[in-house]
């Protein structure tokens, strides 16, 4: 099996400890959002899984072992860490040929990788002249150059056309359906909530949640039926007898706590009120992301002061 693991993982710059005791595993067969304020850690721990950065102590190990003792490691991962680490003056063709030989890799999969990033009409073009989109599915072609089992991808989606968001959530996806392990890095939280199935949230270096998506969701919010009807009267008393209150929304809708759809659909088909609407109303990801890491925020900024205070 491959898998990211991170074993109490500890990065320190001086007097600065960016990565504090982190571990964590990341699963083959799933995709896993890795989240948290700016100045978290996740670009430091990514880079200290690679080998691009060594740890003051702890490990970080793919499949077993370190980055550097893969003698052709886009065989086993690829990543996207930065956008703009191609040379601007070479073609998106001779980049990946380089690539490809240091590592092993056939030539054919150049043009391959190219093809499905949507890049195979601009192979010969300088790099320098491409949009930061291009630049983006340049860097992902060479994430996948090497048909890894590990991709990891820091801000994937940054500079795509929504043309580019949609291939990219789809492509996740099938890499993991296709059982690789598949960790990425994002600030955009609902883009998040559309490829994820797991969240490792970090907070000023560490650990604060590893769980799959819908436990977070669950974990940071409680039970809400928002439901629309033509007999508020008759729901109003229903709700009444088993000591349950709905709160009238400007939209026409009712607002329930503390209860699920089913209870309520349960509930008003036994007594007959004619329903237009019913469903649960869950915290989205991004108040559930911002509930949990509230006070590990380093760079948050302050609420705007009043006009007359000012």
């Amino acid at each position: 099996m491959t898998s990211i693991d991170v074993h109490e993982l500890t990065k320190e710059y001086g007097t600065t400890r960016a990565v504090d005791r982190l571990s964590f595993r990341v699963q083959p067969g799933r995709v896993t959002g890795f989240l948290g304020p700016n100045g978290a850690g996740k670009s430091t721990t990514m880079r200290l899984v690679l080998g691009l950065d060594r740890p003051t102590s702890g490990s970080a190990t793919i499949g077993g072992r370190s980055c550097a003792q893969l003698t052709e490691p886009l065989r086993t991962v690829g990543a996207l860490l930065d956008a703009h680490a191609a040379h601007g003056g070479r073609t998106p063709r001779s980049h990946l040929a380089v690539l490809a030989a240091s590592n092993g890799i056939p030539g054919s999969r150049v043009r391959a990788v190219l093809e499905e990033t949507g890049l195979g009409d601009v192979g010969a073009r300088r790099i320098k002249s491409f949009s930061l989109g291009m630049r983006q599915r340049l860097g992902i072609a060479a994430a996948l150059l090497g048909d890894p089992r590990v991709i990891m991808l820091d801000e994937p989606s940054n500079g795509l056309d929504p043309e580019g968001i949609i291939w990219i959530r789809e492509l996740m996806k099938r890499l993991a359906r296709e059982g690789r392990t598949v960790l990425v890095s994002s600030h955009l939280m609902n883009e998040t909530a559309s490829f994820a199935d797991h969240l490792v949230v970090l907070g000023r270096g560490r650990l604060l949640a590893d769980m799959p998506m819908k436990q977070f969701l669950d974990s940071r919010s409680r039970p809400r039926v928002r439901l629309r009807t033509t007999e508020p009267a008759r729901l109003h008393a229903s709700l009444a007898s088993k000591g349950l209150t709905g709160v009238p929304a400007e939209d026409g809708r009712w607002v329930i706590d503390g209860v699920t759809a089913a209870e309520i659909g349960a509930l008003v088909a036994g007594e007959g009120i004619p329903l237009l609407e019913l469903g649960d109303e869950r915290a989205t990801l991004e108040q559930a992301y911002l509930d949990l890491t509230a006070e590990d925020t380093p760079f948050a900024a302050s609420p705007a002061r009043n006009r007359q205070e000012a």
